[in-house]
């Protein structure tokens, strides 16, 4: 399900979001700088800064991320059920995996989201002809231009 090619899309792309549900059943999306495809049925990100998200989780596991490459305008949305890692073994594990691709920042605790369906994301402007390069040039012009 979450293929090397995922794998390798996450790694690059530094920026995604986490929807979960607030207690009274609003919705709360949150950034994160550091979702990773663990296994290939497993995501994992840091909670670093999330202390809505994680108490979101711990009522209600159901997530939903969505990681999109702001120049090409593709990704993935994933749908799962995510758990605080409680296993201390697992948690240095993947700990360790983040110290050693230079994430610095505390660490409060590693979630692992069970993912039940991936499916792609991409800009209507590709049911238009546009080519991907053409979307790539557009986006890296307005953003070079900010």
């Amino acid at each position: 399900m979450i293929t090397q090619e995922i794998k390798d899309f996450l790694d690059l792309q530094k920026l995604g979001y986490i929807a979960t549900v607030n207690s009274d059943g609003t919705p709360n999306l949150s950034p994160k700088g550091t979702i990773i495809g663990w296994t290939d049925k497993t995501l994992a990100f840091a909670d670093i800064r999330s202390p809505d998200t994680v108490n979101n989780l711990k009522t209600n596991p159901n997530v939903e991320i969505n990681v999109i490459d702001p120049l090409l305008r593709k990704g993935y949305l994933f749908r799962g059920e995510a758990r605080i890692i409680q296993e201390k073994t697992l948690f240095e594990k993947i700990l360790n995996h983040y110290r050693g691709n230079g994430v610095k920042s505390p660490i409060n605790s590693i979630v692992l989201v069970d993912v039940s369906d991936v499916s792609e994301v991409r800009s209507p402007l590709y049911d238009m002809g546009i080519s991907e390069q053409e979307i790539k040039s557009k986006w890296k012009k307005h953003f070079e231009s900010l």
